[in-house]
């Protein structure tokens, strides 16, 4: 049984994981360190052009689990897709949490309190005092509550929020309050001051935030996206912000990166920032603890965690 296993870390700066593996390490570079035929189990290289991460796969012959390093899944699905039955995917969850809550609250007060503007004053000598919105009192919208959006959540309790509501593809109980079904959001939008994207990118939510959407959504409504680009369409989202109805925070944008020129760029009420979410500090000593445990239940055959799909089934 092949026993190699492709790291973008090094073995010895992991604490934890389990003799037996030969531990080979990769983070997209051109030369493989291995025969990728011998490959049995492969952690993807994190913050890579979805090419690089996907190029060695369709060599993986003996490819029995690939692990993302993100929470996102969807830059290695095709590749996936045409591996042999049995091969099990699983994501970062619980690795990217905090730092993209985190953000996301730093999105959300930033806009709200005319940070970038304060910015701009400072490089032009200029004070530029007034009122501006703040967050306490306001209603916000979570579209898309799994670990992500539970975690932002939690950071925005504090806040004096008036409401939280929450969107997920089916309803379901939390011990915050129900979790309501997509289905629902047409009606939800035009009650919310803030509308957090928090989604995986699937069919479904690919172009979820259209023009339909975001005319429905309140005058004067903030929308972060920490979700994935395409999740917007760029031109709705550009003639809204032109018109001064509403104001956007985006992690992340479609295309990405941002190329020089893009209108989003000098768009009207707009905060961007470069898909910065999950790379933080608070990665590594994540990622490598999800790493070990993971590799010791796969050496000890125990059951994997984060598994989102199994190949042929």
């Amino acid at each position: 049984m092949t026993s190699d296993v492709w790291l973008p870390f090094h073995a010895d700066e992991i604490d934890g994981l389990p003799e037996g593996p030969d531990y080979r390490f990769w983070d997209g570079g051109q030369e493989f360190p291995a025969d990728p035929a011998d490959c049995a189990f492969y952690v993807v290289p994190y913050m890579k052009p979805p090419a690089v991460s996907r190029r060695p796969m369709a060599e993986m012959t003996s490819l029995r689990v690939v692990q993302t390093l993100s929470a996102g899944v969807d830059h290695v699905l095709p590749g996936v897709k045409s591996l042999p039955s049995g091969v099990v995917l699983c994501n970062a969850r619980g690795v990217h949490e905090a730092s993209t809550a985190e953000l996301t609250l730093a999105l959300v007060l930033a806009s709200l309190r005319g940070i970038p503007d304060f910015v701009r004053g400072q490089d032009r000598q200029e004070w530029r005092s007034g009122f501006r919105p703040s967050l306490a009192d306001r209603s916000v919208l979570i579209v898309g509550y799994g670990s992500i959006g539970s975690a932002i959540e939690d950071r925005l309790t504090p806040f004096e929020l008036a409401r939280v509501e929450r969107v997920a593809r089916s309803a379901r109980a939390t011990a915050r309050g129900p979790v309501r079904p997509l289905t629902e959001l047409p009606s939800l939008l035009p009650e919310f001051d803030v509308v957090i994207l928090s989604v995986p990118l699937t069919d479904s939510t690919h172009g979820l935030v259209d023009a339909g959407f975001l005319s429905r959504m309140k005058d004067g409504a903030l929308l972060v996206n920490v979700a994935r680009g395409p999740v917007v369409d760029s031109d709705a989202l550009l003639a809204e912000l032109g018109s001064g109805r509403i104001t956007a925070a985006l992690d992340v944008t479609d295309p990405e990166p941002l190329p020089p020129g893009h209108p989003l760029w000098h768009a009207p009420g707009l905060l961007l920032s470069p898909h910065v979410g999950g790379p933080t500090s608070a990665f590594r000593p994540r990622a490598t603890r999800l790493l070990a445990d993971q590799l010791t239940r796969f050496v000890n055959r125990e059951p994997l965690r984060n598994v989102v799909l199994t190949t042929g089934t």
